[in-house]
């Protein structure tokens, strides 16, 4: 986060962008403080912010939302109503990967499906019928299915016009046939975008085999999840993947990574996700408020990373040979002289 808060505050003077960021904490730090991870507090300046970044953080530690262990990045995307969740996955000169040069988005429905701790209105959705019995609900509802399918295809016109629909309907034959119903009954509006749409299991070896073949990918919370964490690999490394939660009116900037405590303050952490993902957040405001500054500045944000990678000045897990301070000055140096 302090890397990629460097390069925010680069290309706030070099775009004239006037941000102003204000910090606070989340997580183990935020349930020492305060004895809850997320805090009402919190939420209410993040409500009246233009966006957030989400630092990452532990989820999988947080069990017990009663002590005040709330997962941060479940909690904004709920709260805020962050439905739609985009992850680009792109290939970068000058990195080694084994399926050719790529360019594509996966674009996640990010509120419902699988996901137990948000697509009911209290509790949990998985449930412990007997000791040796469980079971776990999915919800998936018209108003989230044509949100979703409205944010790629309105994405795909700003593209290459192309959006595939990624579904199990041969199984799940109510739940997702609506899905790609609905996203078919979207792309009538759209009538320049090239439609087409793959099962879940064989769209996974369609992009292992050929990811150039895809522009942007719509597809539920479970199968866009774990999707986009292949495709991201798939483009170098996930330390790659940019990762934004837009809704209606706010949006979250988190890397599509979880977070590595077990090399905290060693410097070698690989701060591009994050980075990537402010770049997103950028964009975002940039087209909601029409100021073209933004989205300039976000063009140069990635420029500068891609420029990063190919000179190999970039941290060593996405074969560069510098530490996470070091990167970030490489960032920053390139971002002032574009």
């Amino acid at each position: 986060m302090a890397v990629t808060v460097d390069v925010l505050e680069a290309a706030s003077r070099r775009f004239n962008l006037g941000l102003e960021l204000n910090h606070d904490v989340t997580g183990h730090e935020s349930l020492r403080r305060h004895g809850a991870t997320v805090t009402p507090a919190l939420l209410a300046k993040v409500k009246v912010s233009d966006g957030l970044m989400l630092g990452p953080a532990a989820t999988y530690d947080f069990k017990d939302e009663s002590k005040g262990e709330i997962n941060p990045s479940k909690f904004f995307r709920k709260e805020l109503d962050l439905y739609a969740n985009i992850r680009p996955a792109r290939t970068y000169p000058g990195l080694m990967n084994k399926v050719g040069d790529f360019d594509l988005v996966v674009v996640r429905e990010n509120t419902e499906g699988f996901y137990a701790d948000r697509n009911i209105a209290s509790g949990s959705s998985e449930m412990l019928i007997t000791p040796d019995v469980v079971v776990s609900l999915r919800r998936i509802t018209r108003e989230c299915c044509e949100r979703i399918a409205r944010s790629a295809f309105e994405l795909a016109m700003t593209r290459r016009r192309h959006v595939s629909i990624v579904h199990k309907a041969n199984v799940l034959k109510i739940g997702d046939g609506m899905f790609i119903d609905i996203c078919h009954q979207v792309a009538k509006a759209f009538p320049e975008v090239q439609v087409d749409d793959f099962i879940v299991d064989a769209m996974m070896a369609h992009v292992v085999r050929a990811p150039n073949r895809f522009d942007v990918i719509v597809t539920t919370n479970m199968f866009g999840d774990i999707l986009s964490d292949l495709t991201a690999e798939l483009s170098g490394s996930i330390g790659l993947g940019g990762s934004l939660n837009a809704g209606h009116g706010h949006a979250m900037g988190q890397a599509a990574h979880g977070s590595a405590p077990d090399i905290a303050g060693q410097n070698i952490a690989n701060p591009f996700s994050l980075i990537l993902s402010a770049s997103q957040l950028l964009a975002w405001y940039g087209h909601r408020k029409a100021l073209p500054s933004f989205s300039s500045a976000s063009q140069a944000i990635e420029r500068a990373c891609e420029d990063a990678v190919k000179a190999r000045d970039a941290t060593r897990d996405v074969g560069g040979r510098l530490g996470t301070a070091e990167t970030g000055k490489a960032i920053v140096q390139r971002l002032l002289v574009q």
